[in-house]
């Protein structure tokens, strides 16, 4: 690789080089056509090797200014600098970014009339353009280069340059042929610009497009202000729905695998009276393109797409993503979540995935790619899987995955360092009584199949194969089969199980075997209740805390942490923390209340944490042993699904149950269901259109004489004369009534 081989590699922070000379004109054209007054970082070092004629290659993050580092260049250099895209629109959107500024910028490809592209040509030959996007195609057609040949090229700037590597996550054979440009435009130097390359990618950028020693500059792929959170997908849109609610006047964007969840998405969305579009590839050209320029100018708010979506947007006020499946790699997920808070502004992004997701990725990618592009393909999504089920801090995690070291305690903007999943206080024992299971069933079946097996399914299969027999069947009976599913996924990402074959069997490996002989112990998650995830208690998270008191316990933890080799989190979590400079207990016994501490924690810290707390006690005259009662937050879960927001049309048309149904062609005890949902989401108070006043007048007296609480109560004291469905109607409008 010498002719490829970088000359530097610049990470983090901006520097400064050689041709530090250009920085007055670069400033100046900042200032002057975007009004800015400073360089981000490591802005100036990407625009002077544009300016020096230095080949580059410069990744950084989205929204950290890869465009201006060979736009504003392109406005002080003699010459054409010529703009490789893949997408027509976001061609159309640069290019009309940089007109409203005053740079005379054009595009040439499909979309453009025979008039309109005349008039390109002819800016081309005269020399009245600074910058001209192409797409590879255009780009290599005999006809472009016999144009080229007749102007003064300044440099070739290829945006979205992870496409020319097999290795990228969005390969596109029509980048390869870019590797032509060295020959055919000898002495112009060639700067390739992305948001997401691996350190193999990087090389085989520099490779391919056959750089002379280029510059390779590295942007830190953080974003502080992005908080990242990652679920288990439920049924039904619920969990869409609950984020969206708290953005309810600014834009976002929902990806969704397929365009069928797409389509039932977006129209579930839309029922529920939100404002929102679809986006995928099933859709004509103009449809997208209408679609997409509704949600930049915020005639919609939400957008509902496929990948398809979205590659190179600029779009800065995005207050959130939703990805309602897995990513098809880790690149793929720093490119679409990072298109939240392109304005630094705190933005969130969501996961919701299940082990299903895999198996659709593998199926989508070995349809439309074979080869090299395909192992790579596939092997990428094991590195999501790692990602979705790890424990460590997910900006680290990212980071790390693209060779950047974080050192940071604690990020505050993710659900493993928000503490939003609870760490297992026997993690060993846990982990040793799923591994058994796997052992049981000879290690032929899959993740669902071992939960199945663990929680005590009556299920045809379990019992035809005799595993209701097995010493593991029932064995993790109390606990939620989505936990068990959740922690089989964390033992496989720990490398204690793998899965293999077509039907992802589960099987143990070697660190499995150590595991079940007590030698080796993984680090087991656990979601907390929706009731106590950070966006419902961030208000009462400090309640009743001695901050003095956490800090000093903080700051042991610290060490104790670094003692054992550990992240600090897996000593205690700050809840836990929080939670002991609550109570302050004095003895064992009361230590072993905190949350999170389990025995094994007691046994390990009990005496030098209580020994803290007992000293600082002392000095600050605090007592110890604090009855703490915390504020109640409520439950703000939602069970809506796509089927059931479709029927809310219908009752808005002021349909029966049984009429809704029909429409529908549901069950009318499913459908009661659906009137449920739509008395919660519509904030119905009147009960009338369902139940009769003399029903609703029974009903009222006795929820006011009993209370709030479960129905069992009510319609026994109503003589069970009085029908469950009708008693839900009438405490469901009394619900939205006192709201």
């Amino acid at each position: 690789m010498s002719q490829a081989t970088p000359q530097a590699v610049l990470k983090g922070q901006p520097g400064q080089t050689s041709a530090s000379n250009h920085r007055g004109p670069l400033s100046e054209v900042l200032q002057k056509y975007w009004g800015y007054d400073r360089f981000r970082p490591q802005q100036l070092d990407a625009m002077q090797a544009v300016m020096s004629d230095q080949d580059s290659v410069v990744v950084f993050p989205t929204g950290g200014g890869k465009s201006l580092c060979f736009q504003a260049p392109a406005v002080c250099r003699e010459g054409l600098a010529i703009v490789i895209s893949p997408l027509i629109s976001l061609m159309k959107d640069q290019v009309d970014a940089l007109q409203a500024c005053g740079i005379k910028s054009a595009f040439w490809n499909s979309s453009l009339s025979a008039e309109d592209e005349a008039i390109v040509l002819e800016q081309i030959r005269s020399g009245d353009l600074q910058l001209l996007y192409l797409a590879p195609e255009r780009l290599l057609t005999d006809r472009t280069e016999q144009l080229l040949g007749t102007v003064k090229i300044a440099f070739f700037a290829i945006d979205e340059a992870h496409c020319v590597s097999q290795w990228g996550h969005d390969f596109r054979p029509e980048y390869r042929g870019l590797a032509v440009l060295k020959s055919k435009y000898r002495g112009v130097a060639i700067h390739a610009y992305t948001a997401t390359a691996t350190e193999q990618v990087r090389i085989d950028i520099a490779e391919q497009l056959q750089l002379s020693n280029p510059k390779i500059l590295i942007g830190s792929m953080d974003r502080p202000n992005l908080n990242y959170q990652i679920r288990r997908r439920e049924k039904g849109i619920g969990q869409i729905v609950d984020v969206v609610n708290r953005f309810k006047d600014e834009s976002g964007i929902v990806y969704c695998i397929s365009r069928k969840n797409v389509e039932s998405t977006c129209s579930a969305l839309c029922s529920l009276g939100f404002n929102a579009l679809p986006y995928h590839a099933g859709m004509s050209s103009d449809d997208r393109k209408a679609n997409q320029d509704s949600f930049l100018l915020e005639d919609a708010k939400i957008i509902v797409a496929t990948v398809a979506f979205g590659m190179g947007i600029d779009k800065s006020n995005v207050r959130y993503v939703i990805h309602t499946g897995m990513p098809k790699s880790l690149e793929a997920y720093q490119q679409e979540s990072g298109r939240a808070g392109r304005d630094g502004l705190d933005s969130e992004c969501w996961m919701f995935y299940t082990g299903g997701d895999l198996v659709t990725w593998k199926r989508l990618i070995e349809q439309s790619q074979s080869g090299p592009a395909c192992d790579s393909a596939v092997a990428s999504l094991s590195a999501v899987s790692d990602f979705c089920n790890g424990i460590v801090c997910r900006h680290v995690a990212l980071a790390a995955h693209f060779g950047e070291t974080l050192v940071s305690e604690n990020c505050g903007a993710c659900d493993v360092c928000l503490n939003e999943l609870d760490q297992v206080d026997e993690p060993l024992v846990l982990a040793q009584k799923i591994v058994s299971c796997v052992y049981r069933v000879e290690q032929r079946f899959g993740a669902e199949y071992v939960a199945q097996v663990l929680v005590g399914s009556r299920e045809k299969r379990i019992l035809q194969n005799q595993h209701d027999q097995l010493s593991t069947y029932g064995l993790l009976q109390s606990e939620d089969k989505r936990d068990i599913r959740d922690w089989i996924e964390q033992l496989v990402s720990q490398k204690f199980l793998f899965k293999s074959g077509e039907y992802n069997v589960v099987a143990i490996s070697e660190l499995g075997s150590e595991l079940l002989r007590g030698e080796a112990t993984p680090r087991l998650l656990r979601a907390r209740p929706k009731s106590q995830s950070s966006s419902a208690k961030s208000t009462a998270s400090w309640e009743g805390v001695d901050r003095e008191l956490f800090e000093v316990l903080r700051v042991r933890r610290t060490a104790e942490a670094a003692q054992r080799n550990v992240p600090a989190y897996v000593v205690f979590s700050d809840a836990s923390l929080r939670d002991m400079a609550r109570r302050r207990p004095s003895t064992i016994e009361a230590f072993r209340l905190v949350n999170g501490v389990g025995q094994q924690k007691q046994d390990d810290y009990g005496e030098i944490f209580l020994e803290l707390i007992k000293g600082h006690c002392e000095s600050a005259n605090l007592e110890q042993d604090v009855d703490f009662v915390a504020t109640k937050v409520p439950v703000a879960a939602s069970s809506l699904t796509a089927s059931s927001a479709a029927s809310f049309e219908h009752f808005d048309a002021g349909l029966s149950v049984k009429e809704v149904a029909k429409r529908l062609g549901r069950a009318t005890s499913t459908t009661r269901g659906y009137l449920t949902d739509y008395i919660r989401h519509k904030k119905v108070t009147e009960p009338e259109r369902w139940v009769d006043a003399g029903t609703i007048e029974k009903v009222s007296k006795v929820v006011e004489q009993i209370g709030a609480g479960p129905l069992k109560p009510y319609y026994l004291a109503l003589d069970e004369k009085i029908s469950y469905d009708d008693i839900r109607v009438v405490v469901e409008c009394r619900k939205n009534v006192s709201a």
